[in-house]
């Protein structure tokens, strides 16, 4: 049976990646593609939720969330503080040309073209951008001293890019906005969790200390997850219970959405699928159950999204 679900699940995706690949590359193909495959090679489980929006959408969607990846990669490109800055200020400078009223040149790159003609056919807050740029200015090791921290920068790196998405699809409603910036921190604190095991033995474990502190566990006891290690465990389990909490609010507001809107909440799908794989590993991010990809994803979000849930 699960031989079946598995040979279903590749055929639909192959599908949908040939269908919604050949969409993309009728005009300026070569730069959207350029964004596309940037976001297939590096936020591959938000690829898949781009390739299920609307058509009229879906190109938008790639300009922004391909400049997300670009920004958050920065820090684990370079080696030095100082290249690191160099390239965001490079980004923040090249938002303000994007949305200068003057005629002035943006740099010659895909995803600034990309994005420039993306603000010509939509409305986008340019401060969504810069708040993304300033959230990776967080050099290297990444440390919070408190949960309200983490969360605090997990709305800014996950949440301003649902908000991007629902200004590109037109849709202004207090609810949608409520309930996108939930799942932002439920991505977001997710991704935090799923960092952990790629943490370099000198790094600074991005787990709040006052986690830490609270079941007297050493950061070198995070890197190593060992899995009788109860403390990680406990550790481990407050984080990512925050990040269901999260997912859950999101989820409640359902109802309260404007139906064309939901199609951009289903990342929460992926989420939540990993906070079960998560659960079943008792919160060993380290688990290869846990590290593996997830290859149902592409049935589950599909049929997600012909339900119009997330």
């Amino acid at each position: 049976m699960n031989y079946c679900l598995c040979r279903s699940s590749k055929l639909i995706h192959k599908l949908s990646l040939q269908t919604n690949i050949r969409n993309l590359s009728g005009v300026n193909g070569n730069i959207s593609n350029y964004c596309l495959n940037s976001v297939k090679n590096h936020d591959y489980e938000n690829f898949l939720a781009l390739l299920l929006l609307n058509n009229s959408l879906r190109r938008k969607a790639f300009s922004i969330r391909a400049f997300n990846v670009e920004v958050a990669r920065v820090n684990s490109q370079v080696s030095e503080a100082k290249i690191g800055e160099m390239r965001l200020k490079f980004w923040e400078d090249a938002v303000d040309k994007i949305f200068s009223s003057k005629d002035v040149p943006i740099p010659e790159h895909p995803i600034a073209i990309e994005l420039k003609n993306t603000t010509k056919e939509c409305s986008l807050s340019k401060m969504y951008f810069h708040r993304l740029v300033k959230a990776r200015r967080r050099f290297g090791n990444v440390s919070f001293l408190t949960v309200k921290e983490l969360e605090d920068y997990a709305e800014q790196t996950n949440s301003s890019v649902y908000y991007l998405l629902l200004e590109a699809a037109g849709v202004k409603n207090i609810h949608a906005d409520h309930a996108v910036s939930h799942l932002g921190k439920a991505q977001g604190i997710s991704n935090i969790i799923r960092s952990l095991p790629y943490q370099r033995r000198n790094a600074i474990i991005p787990i709040p200390q006052e986690t830490l502190l609270k079941h007297g566990v050493s950061q070198e006891r995070i890197y190593r997850d060992q899995e009788k290690d109860k403390g990680v465990e406990n550790c481990v389990f407050e984080i990512a219970t925050i990040a269901h909490q999260h997912l859950a609010k999101a989820r409640s507001l359902r109802d309260k959405i404007p139906q064309d809107c939901l199609q951009i909440l289903l990342p929460a799908v992926a989420i939540d699928r990993y906070l079960e794989r998560l659960r079943r590993a008792n919160f060993h991010p380290s688990a290869k159950s846990v590290q593996k990809r997830d290859a149902l994803l592409p049935l589950v979000l599909k049929w997600n999204r012909m339900r119009s849930k997330f």
